[in-house]
């Protein structure tokens, strides 16, 4: 029987790996995917990180990259490889977790390979789950192309002709900022422009000194700001959102309605002449996996800083685990350390 079984091989898993190394925890990490950053490797290939390197370190090893640098997904791929080769970590690739369930003295967990028992499980698989699609996406016609974000690479993907875009988030803005660049057909944009944006860079700082400076990144998700903060819709980082919905190719459509076979019904118009559709839409998240565990109405666990409310059972990686900070790449360690002291 394993001391623990971390469920996830990305930044959150590798980061709890390190305190159980440190501590001569016998422990296993199992990831369903066949190399370590491989969800990352999955996204768009011009994908950066609105962080620059001094703010992406996981903790024990420095990002390998100069100071004020943004990396690409290949790099951020490439650094968890490293991550896991320097400590040295125990990893099953291509293990799918198909449930856990609370056994006596432990946790049974049943993958894709052979059961594994364990004392402890700690989850680490991110809060992206289920690419989400509104349901009238099925009324389309099959002559029209559909991709969500998570599947979606790059415009060559696309047919030709006009393309829509739908979802008002930062993935949402830079797919319609790519796919407009590289097309002289219409573009359309489906989704509010009502937001608020912020740049990498102010006053010669990065956006992330000033978050830090400032303590936005660690107000808890139960403080008064916090929760403000929370509730708020999340500014764009680093997109020019206005001089991108101004291009000339670029139409604003609002909200996407509903569809019928080539027809798409927005808030300004109806379409009939779009041949692709990315479906910048977010997620959901899926923990049903895990039985008899509490979920919170949004399908998340209910926890406290990533301790569950079944003995032995923790969570690492979600959004706003505790702070705003949780789901940055460089804010994961400081859930990591709390948690690994709680645990060990």
């Amino acid at each position: 029987m394993k001391d623990f079984v971390i469920v996830g091989a990305a930044q959150a898993g590798l980061s709890m790996a390190y305190f159980l190394k440190q501590q001569q925890k016998d422990f296993l990490i199992i990831d369903k995917e066949k190399e370590i950053g491989a969800s990352w490797l999955k996204r768009w290939d011009s994908l950066k990180l609105f962080t620059p390197t001094e703010f992406n370190h996981l903790i024990g090893m420095p990002f390998p990259a100069a100071k004020g640098h943004y990396p690409d997904k290949y790099e951020i791929a490439s650094y968890f490889k490293q991550y896991a080769k320097k400590f040295e970590f125990p990893i099953q690739l291509k293990t799918l977790a198909e449930s856990i369930e609370k056994i006596d003295h432990g946790f049974l967990i049943k993958t894709n390979q052979k059961d594994i028992v364990c004392k402890q499980v700690i989850i680490a698989t991110g809060p992206f789950h289920i690419p989400f699609t509104p349901k009238f996406h099925k009324n389309l016609s099959n002559s029209i192309y559909q991709v969500h974000s998570n599947f979606y690479k790059s415009p060559k993907q696309l047919q030709k002709g006009p393309t829509l875009v739908v979802g008002g988030g930062d993935s949402g803005f830079q797919i319609l900022d790519e796919v407009s660049k590289n097309t002289t057909e219409t573009t359309y944009f489906s989704g509010s422009t009502d937001i608020r944006t912020l740049p990498q860079e102010i006053l010669g700082k990065t956006l992330w000194w000033w978050f830090t400076k400032t303590g936005f990144l660690s107000f808890s998700k139960t403080s008064w700001i916090g929760k403000k903060i929370n509730q708020s819709k999340q500014p764009i980082i680093g997109t020019d959102v206005k001089s991108i919905i101004n291009r000339d190719n670029v139409e604003v459509v609002g909200h996407t309605l509903d569809t019928d076979e080539n027809i798409i019904k927005t808030a300004t118009k109806e379409l009939n002449n779009v041949k692709n559709i990315v479906w910048a839409t977010g997620y959901k998240p899926n923990f049903e996996w895990i039985r008899n565990i509490e979920l919170c109405k949004d399908g998340y666990p209910i926890h406290k800083r990533g301790i569950s409310t079944t003995k032995g059972l923790y969570f690492i990686g979600l959004p706003w685990l505790h702070t705003r900070g949780s789901a940055t790449l460089g804010g994961i360690k400081k859930d990591a350390t709390y948690l690994a002291d709680k645990i060990l």
